[in-house]
């Protein structure tokens, strides 16, 4: 008589909140599985599996062990099947199946308990280096307040067993046995350790002074740009090997950074950025720094950043130490050698060789590239036969504002990039199975699939978007929106550019606009735009996290909130090929060919390689007043804030693709700056990293 109780409590949970949805419901986990307890396993799937379906129907309230509960995923397939047949009554032999199956694992908790817990009784200081290595915060206060007794002074905790730890972390990480999750792990029972110390610390400090750091190093995101995980990351593992790092955050004027670094008497100073205006901040610090007299090391990181834009563009303007850092793992590498009394000469030496070579092989590149005059490259736009193309009029034109629950948002998530801001290289999910990364992947991709439950049932984030179809017509390169269907009256101009470098015979020279009717076609074609966010809500997690001195955490939830974003804007996308647009109403849902992108129509997104001007992202705010209907602003960079946010233009002609500009030229961008009615210094600012010339030469 007992086989239906959990289907029933999750049906009536399911009832009860469709008639009174004010009523809160609480369930009794422990109940569900008392029969099975001292076998871990099967209460753990046990409880995930019931979990998973009663809040899915409802449920508001169970009392939890969150260190004993598994990722519903994560349940081995076989032990899922006979635990959700015992819950959900789905056969007569049921329990019998679940009892029988239970066997293989009896007294598995305890034993493995008990072999975990093998390493409490070493000595301390390798509990404190195991607890390092392994990531385990559980015992941190205790063995260090032990360790404490064992020292004279409380530094010497830090300075001995703490960097001893570290130090056999570092070595893993350098050596490769040991990824970038694993050591953002280390680095957060390493914070804690150290803020149990630090008022010990302070009371000592009078008496003994304070102990010095290999390097004190300041910080910070540049001005007008939001974005910090890369930057987050490669703080946390400097300060695993003893570097002070003082970070100012985001959208940093150069100003505050110099003054922090005078303040902190800055080895070290080191700037990070996502978006292309980030690339001339960048330079104009290096020229204040010289304008200054200084002759601190300037490192050089983030997404858009490169070894020849740092070459071409930053290190001439400084006379002293400019050196990029491609990713977390050589920082450390790059700030020893710099502060190394042995090292750093011949490091630096061979730097500025290397840079001087660049620049000498880009601008000999430069001379043989063939280009054309902006005026043959639009000759040879690409081919569409307009008179044979009858533009798909929307189903559902104008805008269309969303507030998405996360759930349906999370099927449509490409994981494979989460993996590459850990710095874990290979697609998913077979990164999984990796021989060389797997492990770490596995892990923390469990961490990351526990937090994510918690983010889409505990409401941590808010998921905003809008989008709008609106009637359009190409003229040249620019593209001309109209206030309404009758196209009488132009409500703004979008403008392109195209791709100006040579092409080999039949290859055109392309722009956005010419996947949009030309308005001399006589032919209704039509435009659209999106903005979406899944981080509304995000500052208030990423500071408790901080507080708890738990960067991993910090950095997952960003990480995650990118994920989402991204996939949001993916199931939007679709949303308006098959709805709002209408003109791809039977695709089929495969999630691999999305994300392959096998499917007719791009959203190309202003600063990225089709159209690199982030400036024409106002165009997109116009359309959508995104700030009052997504809830997202644009800084004076243009990057957008909440950060996990995406953005960008819908074009619906069956030939559009993704392209990439490449270099442009000084006619092409004269005439561009004329069309938005910006001076050309202006746009040859916003469009630096695509000049195939140099400004200052042409004067």
């Amino acid at each position: 008589e007992h086989n239906n109780y959990a289907a029933d409590f999750i049906e009536a949970t399911r009832e009860v909140k469709a008639r009174l949805p004010h009523v809160k419901i609480s369930g009794g986990l422990s109940n569900l599985s008392f029969s099975f307890r001292g076998n871990e396993p099967v209460r753990r799937a046990m409880h995930s599996a019931f979990l998973y379906h009663a809040i899915q129907a409802g449920m508001d309230m169970a009392i939890v062990n969150a260190g004993q509960l598994d990722v519903y995923d994560d349940l081995p397939k076989d032990l899922l099947e006979r635990a959700e047949d015992v819950l959900l009554n789905r056969r007569a032999d049921a329990t019998e199946r679940l009892v029988e199956y239970a066997e293989q694992f009896k007294g598995q908790g305890a034993k493995s308990k008990e072999e975990d817990l093998q390493w409490r009784s070493w000595p301390v200081a390798k509990r404190l280096e195991h607890a390092l290595v392994k990531g385990i915060v559980e015992y941190i206060e205790a063995d260090t307040e032990e360790a404490r007794t064992q020292h004279e002074q409380p530094i010497e905790v830090i300075e001995g067993p703490l960097m001893d730890g570290m130090n056999v972390v570092g070595d893993l990480f350098g050596s490769g046995k040991m990824f970038l999750p694993q050591v953002v792990k280390s680095a957060r029972v390493m914070k804690k350790a150290v803020a149990y110390l630090l008022p010990f610390i302070e009371e000592e400090k009078a008496k003994h002074g304070a102990s010095e750091p290999n390097a004190r190093i300041v910080m910070a995101t540049v001005k007008g740009d939001v974005h910090d995980i890369g930057k987050n990351i490669v703080g946390v593992v400097l300060q695993c090997n003893n570097f002070e790092v003082i970070d100012l955050g985001v959208m940093v004027p150069n100003e505050k950074t110099l003054a922090a670094a005078r303040e902190h008497k800055a080895d070290i100073v080191g700037l990070s950025g996502l978006i292309t205006p980030s690339l001339d901040e960048m330079a104009g610090m290096a020229k204040e720094m010289q304008r200054q007299g200084l002759d601190i090391p300037l490192l050089i990181g983030g997404a858009t950043t490169s070894r020849v834009h740092t070459a071409v563009k930053i290190a001439p303007q400084y006379s002293g130490d400019v050196i990029y850092v491609k990713d977390a793992s050589r920082a450390v590498g790059v700030c020893a050698k710099l502060m190394s009394a042995t090292q750093r000469e011949a490091y630096v030496q061979a730097i500025k060789e290397e840079y001087e070579s660049v620049r000498q092989q880009r601008a000999k590149r430069q001379r043989k590239q063939k280009w054309l005059r902006i005026g043959a490259a639009r000759a040879n736009r690409y081919p569409i036969d307009w008179t044979g193309y009858e533009p798909p009029q929307p189903a559902h034109p104008g805008l269309h504002v969303l507030d998405v629950a996360l759930e349906t948002i999370e099927p449509y998530m490409d994981w494979t990039p989460f993996f590459s801001a850990w710095q874990l290289p290979g697609r998913f999910p077979k990164i999984l199975d990796d021989p060389t990364v797997g492990e770490a992947a596995r892990k923390v991709y469990a961490d990351a699939c526990a937090m994510l439950r918690q983010i889409i049932e505990g409401d941590w984030l808010q998921a905003r978007g809008v989008c709008g179809l609106f009637p359009a017509n190409a003229v040249g390169d620019d593209i001309e929106v109209y206030g309404e269907e009758s196209r009488t009256q132009v409500r703004l101009v979008t403008h392109h550019l195209r791709q100006q470098t040579e092409k080999p015979a039949g290859r055109p020279n392309m722009s956005l606009a010419d996947f949009v009717a030309p308005k001399a076609t006589g032919q209704a074609d039509w435009l659209g735009a999106f903005a979406v966010t899944t981080g509304i809500g995000i500052e208030a997690h990423i500071r408790r996290f901080e507080a708890e001195h738990d960067d991993y955490s910090a950095i997952l939830v960003k990480a995650l909130a990118d994920r989402l974003a991204e996939a949001f804007a993916e199931m939007l996308h679709r949303q308006v090929r098959t709805e709002y647009w209408g003109y791809a109403s039977g695709e089929p849902v495969d999630k691999e060919a999305l994300i392959q992108e096998q499917y007719r129509g791009i959203r190309p997104a202003p600063g990225y390689p089709a159209c690199p001007d982030h400036t024409e992202k106002a165009l997109v705010w116009e359309l959508l007043d995104a700030e009052h209907n997504a809830g997202i602003t644009l800084t004076e960079g243009w990057a957008m804030v909440p950060t996990a946010a995406v953005s960008g233009w819908y074009f619906g002609h069956p030939d559009a693709r993704y392209f990439g500009l490449g270099q442009i030229y000084r006619d092409q961008v004269e005439d561009y700056a004329k069309r938005k009615d910006m001076s050309l210094a202006l746009a040859e600012r916003w469009l630096a990293p695509n000049l195939g010339y140099d400004p200052e030469e042409l004067g």
